[in-house]
């Protein structure tokens, strides 16, 4: 195996997450961040991966200086190394932009035969960029991954569909997508996370970098913009209690039904 490279995003908490009235963006000023859920997974099953096949583990995400120690911290899980894409240009990004960010750091790293990553965020849950990124690569995907295990030139992925489970077997490289809790993510080695923090040597590409102009990331490369928010307000039910014998209450639970508005 050679390198096996994790997307990974770092999402604030859901009961932190606010948006800006006026840049119709998060607000991560005043939020406790997290790397997201289900990427843990997928740096989880990289490291098995790596346990059995060999290969180098590479972590990869977009966003601000903030993700430096988020990316620390997944080398303190057991990942060879992590490469930050830093730039202001690619803020605002829906997923075509950051996806095209993220497949040209892929391709610029080479080598690879396994692209992982979550099924998606906690914070947008659209589930768009596996899907996106394995097109810009023009890579075979497989989504929604319950268990992946590689096995020479080829991969052989569990993925859960409506009414059970396939198994789709899949060469290299591939673009997979895992659901979150498939495995359990092993905690960070804390000795390994002191050294990290202190010594790792952090690589941070911009779009200079990558050789990306501005037009083509961040807002400007966007396909889709957020317009407006509005707070969605609970809706009340009305409750009816029926009285009566079986057939009383049959009888007028048909009355109000037919009653009832149609939406």
């Amino acid at each position: 195996m050679r390198n096996i490279i994790v997307c990974l995003k770092v999402v604030p908490k859901s009961e932190n997450i606010i948006f800006d009235p006026v840049t119709k963006r998060l607000d991560r000023s005043k939020a406790e961040n997290q790397i997201n859920e289900a990427d843990k997974t997928a740096i989880e099953i990289a490291l098995r991966i790596r346990e059995k096949q060999g290969g180098r583990v590479i972590l990869l995400s977009m966003g601000p200086p903030l993700f430096e120690n988020f990316l620390k911290l997944g080398v303190a899980m057991g990942a060879d190394d992590a490469i930050l894409l830093s730039d202001r240009n690619f803020g605002g990004a829906d997923t075509y932009p950051t996806a095209l960010v993220l497949s040209t750091a892929i391709a610029q790293i080479g080598n690879y035969d396994l692209v992982l990553a979550g099924e998606e965020s906690s914070d947008a849950a659209l589930g768009q960029l596996p899907g996106q990124i394995a097109e810009f690569l023009d890579i075979p995907q497989v989504l929604f991954a319950t268990s992946v295990e590689a096995e020479g030139e080829k991969l052989r992925v569990k993925r859960r569909i409506k009414g059970g489970h396939e198994t789709v077997e899949t060469s290299l490289p591939v673009m997979v997508s895992v659901e979150m809790g498939a495995v359990q993510p092993r905690f960070p080695d804390f000795k390994k996370m002191k050294w990290a923090l202190s010594q790792f040597h952090l690589t941070v590409w911009s779009s200079r970098d990558l050789g990306l102009r501005e037009e083509v990331t961040g807002i400007k490369g966007s396909f889709t913009f957020v317009r407006g928010l509005s707070e969605i307000t609970p809706s009340r039910r009305k409750r009816v209690f029926i009285e009566g014998d079986v057939a009383a209450k049959s009888a007028k639970l048909a009355e109000l039904l037919r009653e009832r508005p149609r939406t």
